[in-house]
């Protein structure tokens, strides 16, 4: 159910997201306690302010309670992703290199499944993180194909 949510809305979305020239980050569609909430996540170069978010809200809104898409109330949020803003296609990767990542993998690699460093390169099937374990460099390569997840990660 809330796969075809996610869907519906995406497609609903894209005409919105291309006129205001804004970029789809995420939509997520979950139960928590007894309340539904449908999370859009939008974004663009320089990063969205509360006119963009209330432009697609409103847009969205209108569009979705036309179609009446989803059965049962929910709470709709539209927002920017933050600062550690998931990585989840081609480009995002590809924009993130040069800034630090945290990134999960589906299995092992020299025994380790999760890794937070610098982006150093990117090219399309595999992932070269720059890490600091105590204070030496080293760089690991990670096949995009065994990516779970992965974020940008602030540090401080």
């Amino acid at each position: 159910m809330s796969g075809n949510v996610r869907e519906i809305t995406e497609t609903i979305l894209t005409p919105i997201l291309t006129e205001l020239s804004l970029e789809l980050v995420d939509v997520e569609f979950k139960k928590e306690g007894k309340n539904w909430f449908l999370r859009v996540y939008i974004d663009k170069e320089n990063g969205v302010d509360l006119d963009d978010c209330s432009a697609v809200s409103e847009r969205l809104s209108e569009s979705l309670d036309k179609n009446d898409p989803i059965e049962q109330a929910y709470y709709l949020e539209v927002s920017s992703p933050g600062a550690e803003r998931p990585l989840k296609k081609d480009r995002d990767f590809e924009r993130a290199v040069g800034k630090n990542v945290h990134v999960s993998t589906f299995a092992p690699i020299n025994d380790e499944k999760v890794f937070e460093g610098k982006l150093i390169d990117f090219n399309g099937e595999t992932l070269t993180i720059e890490m600091i374990i105590k204070t030496r460099k080293k760089t690991i390569e990670i096949p995009y194909d065994k990516v779970a997840k992965a974020r940008l990660a602030v540090t401080f």
